[in-house]
């Protein structure tokens, strides 16, 4: 590839390990087409390695944030009626309370949905907080599988 392709492909790795963090964008999924595509198009034995890694370093965070989460909520006990509700309501605060709003309705939705079934405060508020950590846990691992993607483009792109 050349110079402004590369650009290109960089500002969507960037693009996407920042919708990691953010959670506005499948920020995994970005990274891993732009990889992906870089590596289709500049072939050979260097493309096709960088794009194989990125795929399999993608696939992996994808099954263990969700093993790992998932643990984290059980052993909190918190079920996944109280995570429905908050990612219901993250979606109406998107829209309705710019840039934080996500973040607002999913904390509120699922301390309300957890106050609603233990009818006590602070055993709601308990629960949020795991699912709060629970969402902190599928970033890194989102995050660190997305890194690994992003080396390995890295160094496709050094070795070309």
């Amino acid at each position: 590839m050349n110079g402004p392709l590369d650009l290109l492909v960089g500002l969507a790795v960037l693009a996407g390990l920042v919708g990691i963090v953010v959670q506005v964008l499948p920020g995994s999924l970005l990274v891993l087409a732009a990889v992906v595509g870089w590596g289709v198009l500049t072939g050979g034995g260097t493309g096709w390695t960088v794009a194989a890694v990125a795929a399999l370093a993608t696939l992996v965070a994808m099954v263990v944030k969700y093993l790992l989460a998932g643990r984290h909520l059980k052993r909190g006990g918190v079920p996944s009626t109280a995570l429905l509700w908050g990612g219901v309501a993250g979606v109406v605060g998107f829209f309705l309370i710019p840039v934080v709003g996500l973040f607002v309705g999913f904390l509120a939705g699922t301390y309300l949905a957890e106050w609603v079934r233990l009818r006590e405060p602070r055993g709601a508020w308990r629960a949020t907080v795991v699912a709060l950590q629970a969402t902190g846990i599928t970033i890194v691992v989102e995050l660190a599988g997305a890194l690994v993607a992003t080396a390995a483009w890295l160094v496709g792109l050094a070795l070309t």
